[in-house]
């Protein structure tokens, strides 16, 4: 009986400390996520984009409006790109942290490393698939592309 009580107590308390992991928190201005950062220093996305022209890769803060989160479990975002062009990726380092699906919307300032690399055609059709597109849309992804990418270390949100 001892054996059961201890057995019950321990599966409470390992499903309580997994539920509170998995909270994400909403994304409201000023909330964190992953290391904590300012975003002060950011540049914008248009200067990214200027600066990977003549570097291959950038290390600081990028402030963008985030367009897309993976619908799964908010493992990545996609950051809008200004002017043409598909919005950007934005990845968790070492998958340490997600995104509240209602950050959609909102601009955020954003620490890591960008980096323009080939996203081959398995990649691009499972971020399609944890974004949430339809099957047809999936289908349509056929050639690898060069875009950049961002492994971002932390994120806050601004407005």
């Amino acid at each position: 009986m001892n054996k059961i009580a201890f057995t019950l107590v321990a599966l409470c308390c390992f499903a309580a400390v997994s539920l509170a992991q998995n909270e994400i928190p909403s994304a409201q201005p000023g909330v964190q996520y992953g290391k904590a950062i300012t975003k002060n220093d950011a540049i914008n996305v248009r200067q990214l984009e200027a600066k990977l022209t003549t570097d291959s890769t950038y290390t600081g803060k990028v402030q963008g409006k985030v367009v897309e989160v993976c619908k799964k479990k908010g493992c990545f975002i996609r950051v809008l790109r200004e002017g043409e062009g598909d919005p950007i990726l934005v990845r968790f380092k070492d998958y340490g942290f997600f995104m509240p699906q209602n950050i959609v919307g909102k601009t955020v300032v954003l620490e890591g490393q960008a980096k323009v690399r080939e996203v081959s055609v398995a990649q691009q059709q499972h971020f399609a698939e944890d974004a949430g597109k339809d099957a047809e849309e999936i289908a349509k992804i056929t050639e690898p592309k060069v875009d950049i990418n961002i492994i971002a270390d932390g994120v806050v949100v601004v407005r």
